[in-house]
C-alpha cells in the first residue's frame, strides 16, 4: 500500500574507535572504526507534492541552505532514477553539526530511504548506499540501518551486534573541520590494522583526538572532565566526546554534574544521554 507522508528519524552516530591505516592515492583516508547507532537524532518528515518541487524547511536557519545534504540527497536521487514527484521536506535538528556525530550523513541516508519508498523508485539497499556513498563516507552505514565494523574509507561494513550500553555524550561549543584534520601534516596514517577481537580486547583508540585535543582546547577540556566519571573518548574528528555506562542512570547522574556555569573552555558545551542500538528504523525498509 503506497503513502504519501512518511516521517522517520536520523539516528546519531559515535565512532567507538577510529584507526587510519593508510591513504589512498585519490587522498581519501584508509580507516578500520566501528560505528555504533544511538537512538537519539533528527527527525525527517517527508509529504508528496502534486507538482515537481523539492522543498526543504529546517527549524536550524543556517542549515536551510541549497547545500543541505537532504536536498543534495533528494535530487541525486531524483537524477539517477528519473523521479518526477516533489515532495515537501521538514527536518527537526536535534543533532549538533560539526560534532562527528554524523547529522548531515544521516539526514541524507533517511532522505534516501524515504524518497525510495515514496517515489517508488525500487533501489534495493546496495544501490542507495553506493548514490549516499556520493555524499559522504558516512552516509552508507545510516543508509544500511545497523551498527557496523567498517573499513576502506568506511563504506566496507559488516554489521555488528554490540552489547547494550547508555553513552553519555558531550558537544564543546567549537566546530571542527574534518578536512583540516585530515589534511593536517601531524594526523598519524599508519596504525595497524586490527581484529574486532583487539577492539573487543580495548586496544584501539581515535587516531585524531590527540591533534584535536591540541587543536581545540573545548574538546580537551571536555575529555579531562568526563575522564574523571569514565573512560572518554572522541567520536570522529570530533568535537564530540562519548563515555559509557551499564544503565542510563548512571550516565544521567554525570550529565547532572555538568556545571551549570561553564566559564573558559567548557562554556555552552551540551550534552545528552542515548542508548545505543543496533538496528535503526530504516532497517526495515527493502
Amino acid at each position: 500500500m503506497s503513502t504519501s507522508v512518511l516521517t522517520l528519524p536520523a539516528p546519531a552516530k559515535l565512532n567507538l574507535f577510529l584507526h587510519i591505516t593508510g591513504r589512498r592515492p585519490d587522498g581519501y583516508h584508509l580507516l578500520q572504526t566501528v560505528f555504533q547507532l544511538l537512538d537519539y537524532g533528527d527527525v525527517l518528515r517527508f509529504s508528496l507534492r502534486d507538482d515537481s518541487q523539492i522543498i526543504l524547511n529546517c527549524d536550524s536557519l543556517e542549515l536551510a541552505t541549497d547545500n543541505n545534504l537532504v536536498l543534495r540527497a533528494a535530487h541525486l536521487l531524483r537524477t539517477h532514477t528519473g523521479a518526477t514527484q516533489g515532495v515537501d521536506i521538514e527536518l527537526q535538528k536535534r543533532i549538533p553539526t560539526g560534532a562527528g556525530l554524523g547529522g548531515g550523513s544521516s539526514d541524507a541516508a533517511t532522505t534516501l530511504v524515504a524518497l525510495n519508498e515514496l517515489w517508488q523508485s525500487k533501489l534495493d539497499r546496495q544501490a542507495l548506499a553506493e548514490l549516499g556513498l556520493r555524499l559522504g563516507a558516512d552516509v552508507p552505514v545510516f543508509v544500511t540501518g545497523q551498527s557496523a565494523w567498517a573499513e576502506g574509507v568506511g563504506e566496507l561494513l559488516q554489521p555488528v551486534t554490540l552489547p547494550t550500553l547508555y553513552y553519555l555524550v558531550l558537544s564543546p561549543a567549537c566546530h571542527v573541520s574534518t578536512a583540516t584534520i585530515f589534511s593536517h601534516q601531524e594526523l598519524t596514517r599508519d596504525t595497524r590494522a586490527i581484529k574486532m577481537a583487539a577492539f573487543l580486547a580495548g586496544q584501539s583508540q581515535n587516531d585524531c583526538e590527540m591533534l584535536v585535543r591540541r587543536l581545540y582546547p573545548e574538546v580537551n577540556a571536555a575529555l579531562e572532565w568526563l575522564g574523571k566519571f569514565a573512560p572518554a573518548r572522541m567520536t570522529g574528528t570530533g568535537s564530540s566526546i562519548f563515555a559509557g555506562f551499564s544503565d542510563e542512570a548512571s550516565a544521567r547522574e554525570v550529565l547532572l554534574k555538568l556545571p551549570a556555569d561553564q566559564q573558559g573552555p567548557l562554556h555552552n558545551i551540551r550534552g545528552f544521554v542515548a542508548k545505543g542500538i543496533n538496528n535503526s528504523e530504516l532497517n526495515r525498509f527493502g
